[in-house]
């Protein structure tokens, strides 16, 4: 590597050609909306678990209705600098709506996991943007 290793054997390169971030992005919103249908389709089982007795409470629909709702309008705000934040706040909520229903939370705890690797694959694209190693920083 040239420059003390800082970057790749072509050296820094340019701008990308095309935003990679913007293909980031939409993963993002996409995977909001896959986490929205599941959490929106959570509700079904709440509703019906004990005859909507003991988890069918008033909290928990409205919990679970709301946290699929915020994440359905996330997918749509996603070029707003403070997305990512907010995408994360989402998956902690998510991750608290074991208090509606256990198996809310094990959804909350899956799509954590799916988005601690987004947030890798983000640094890892962020990194191999810094040290020039993008196709499209060379073209």
């Amino acid at each position: 590597m040239s420059d003390g290793g800082k970057y790749g054997p072509l050296g820094a390169g340019h701008a990308p050609e095309k935003d990679p971030m913007k293909g980031l992005r939409g993963v993002m919103a996409g995977t909001l909306i896959m986490q929205a249908i599941s959490v929106l389709l959570g509700l079904t089982v709440v509703a019906r678990v004990d005859g909507g007795g003991l988890f069918g409470t008033t909290f928990a629909i409205w919990y679970i209705t709301l946290l699929g709702l915020a994440m359905v309008a996330m997918a749509f705000l996603q070029k707003q600098p403070w997305a990512l934040q907010a995408n994360i706040v989402l998956q902690v909520f998510g991750v608290l709506a074991i208090v509606a229903h256990w198996s809310m939370g094990f959804v909350g705890v899956f799509f954590a996991l799916v988005w601690a690797y987004i947030l890798h694959l983000r640094k890892n694209l962020l990194d191999r943007m810094e040290r020039g190693l993008l196709t499209t920083q060379h073209m």
